[in-house]
Parts: structure tokens; sequence; C-alpha cells
């Protein structure tokens, strides 16, 4: 071979060495992009790890969250107005909870911007479930005379001022028992008490997983009667969308891509809620998440108008409806609690 192509056959391989190094090279770092900008985002939910939760728990499986750069924490909680002050705080940079009582901590808090950016129960699960044989029926009047247990820290008994507004209730005929969660479907179960306020998608289940019949026991949605409320959102510390605006906007995308999975899947979505409760039964779960994925998240208006947003008429005539029972010190201030500005385009949210 001549010295010629000797050089040119040297230059060659080099030329080839390089471009692998180079290929290598980019392939590593691109391979550490994602750990070094993962965003650590903590998740407050509402309550424990029963199959609401699936929802959430989705684009962890999925991979959602990563995908967006954040590296998400998701945390039980207790009670969905406790997730407030929880976000508000800034010890939970986001979280799942009442938008009702967050329209009322702005009001009280109003150097605090805390704001809905997701709608998720477009139909809230406030509901007052009682017993037949405790003589309730689905005539509100029913309940004149009856024995309640009522958490004080429930969001569906936070309610009940309307609620007997708008229905026209003698309270005085009621007598309202301030009880544990944990107490409350089983003193139900016992007789004790003759009817509960409650998430639907939580005292009917349990009650049933307690042995009460079917055929025994009276769900009343709130929402079936006169209130417009609007039920459980995604919120975020003013801190957090303030300084990461993307990532708040990661996060939603993430989290409406983990809904959209769960609503064709719910089966896996009750097996991602047993991995973290072992107590829990993925039959009950499953049936809890179709119950609430039918009453709460895929309701006609989220069908036609898509997830994550709200109908301005009817947040304008639910604000009309806590100023009943509730004495504004600023209702305009404290009804902007909601923003879309960060949720993913609207063909994004229509499934």
């Amino acid at each position: 071979m001549s010295s010629v192509s000797s050089l040119v056959a040297f230059l060659s391989r080099r030329a080839v060495l390089s471009a692998v190094a180079a290929t290598a090279l980019a392939a590593g770092l691109c391979g550490a992009q994602p750990a070094q900008a993962q965003t650590p985002v903590r998740f407050t939910l509402d309550w424990r790890f029963e199959g609401p939760a699936a929802l959430f728990l989705m684009a962890i499986e999925k991979g959602y969250f990563k995908a967006e750069g954040l590296d998400v924490t998701i945390d039980t909680g207790n009670g969905s107005r406790e997730a407030i002050p929880r976000v508000a705080s800034g010890t939970y940079d986001a979280g799942f909870g009442d938008v009702n009582s967050l329209i009322r901590f702005r009001d009280e808090n109003p150097t605090i911007d805390l704001k809905a950016v997701m709608m998720v129960y477009d139909k809230p699960p406030f509901s007052i479930v009682g017993r037949k044989s405790r003589g309730v029926t689905a005539d509100v009047k029913s309940l004149e005379g009856k024995k309640f247990g009522a958490p004080a820290a429930d969001a569906a008994f936070a309610q009940w001022p309307i609620f007997k507004t708008v229905n026209k209730l003698d309270d005085s005929k009621i007598r309202l028992e301030n009880v544990g969660f944990p107490v409350r479907e089983p003193m139900l179960a016992s007789g004790e008490v003759d009817a509960v306020f409650g998430f639907a998608n939580s005292s009917y289940i349990n009650l049933k997983s307690r042995g009460v019949p079917v055929d025994d026991i009276v769900v009343m949605l709130m929402s079936d009667y006169g209130v417009e409320l609007y039920g459980n959102v995604v919120m975020v510390s003013p801190k957090f969308a303030a300084e990461k605006p993307e990532a708040v906007r990661g996060l939603l995308r993430a989290i409406t891509k983990s809904v959209k999975d769960t609503v064709a899947n719910p089966e896996l979505g009750a097996q991602l809620v047993i991995k973290r409760n072992d107590v829990a039964k993925v039959e009950v779960e499953l049936e809890r998440l179709k119950m609430t994925l039918e009453q709460n998240v895929m309701t006609p208006w989220v069908k036609a108008n898509g997830f994550g947003g709200i109908d301005k008429a009817r947040w304008d005539r639910a604000l009309d409806q806590i100023g009943l029972t509730f004495t504004f010190k600023d209702k305009a201030k404290a009804g902007v609690a909601f923003t879309d500005a960060f949720l993913p385009a609207s063909a994004e949210r229509v499934f």
C-alpha cells in the first residue's frame, strides 16, 4: 500500500473512532439529563390509598411524571379539607382537595393566593348516607328527627348548611354527633346513628364491606338535591406556581394522561392502590374507583367539554350557594380560586 493510501486509511479510522466517541458521549449526556433535570414535587392526597388514588398513581406506574422531568412523591391525607393548609403552607407543592373549602380559605386568608389548577371531581361525592331500616328514604324530609354521624373535618359535612338551606330542612329536629372517620360507618352499621355525612364512594362502599345489605343503604348525593358545588381539585402552592410554572404544566399533563389511562383500565388502577395499601381488598377498591369515575369524574359535562376545566356559569352559581351560609369578606377575590392557565390543550383533555 502506498504511503498516501496508508495516510487516508489512518485518517478514515480516526474519523470513525471520533464519530463513535462523540455518539457515545452524546448518549451518555442524554442518559444523564433526566436524572439531573428531575424536579422534586411533594403531592398530598385527600385520603388514604384507596380507589380514587389510582387517578394519580397511574402516572407513576406509566412514567408520565418522569417523562415531564418530575420526581413526584405521593402521600396520604387526612381529609379533603386538610389538603389545603398542607399546600398553602408550602409543606406540599401540590395536592388534591375540596375546592369549596379552598374558596373559604382564600376569603379568610386574602394574602395567600392559593389556587386550583385542575378540576377532577366535576360532580362532588358529597353525600348523606343512611339506612332504610333506620327510617331514611330518598325524601329529604325523612332526615328530620334523625341522628347523624358528622365528622368535623369532613368536606361533605361542611356543605350541610347549604344542603339544609336549599332543601328547607328544620335542623332543630336533627341531632348531629361529631364522630371520627374510623368509627363513622361502623356506627351506622351498628345502628348507633341513622345516617352519616361522607363521600359516597367511601361511606357506601365501606358499609357494603361491613355486611350492610345493599337494599338497606340510601345514598343521597347532594348534587342531586339542588347543591351545585364542584368537588375536589388539584391545587398548587403559590410558590410552586410562581417559581416553576413549567413544572406545574408538566404535572397536569401527566395527571391528564393518568386519568385517561385509569378510565380505560380501572383494573390496573385498583392493583396499583393495593400495592400501597396491604389491608385493602382489590375488589372493594375496584368498585370504589369505578363508582368515582362514573359519578364524579366522567360526567356528561366532562364527556362533552373535556376533563379538568369548569363551566363559568355553574362556578358563579356555586359561589352564590356558598354565600348562602358563609359571609364573604371579598367574594370576588375569594372566587378567583381556579385558573385554567396551566391546563393542557383542550384536545388533550377530551377522552
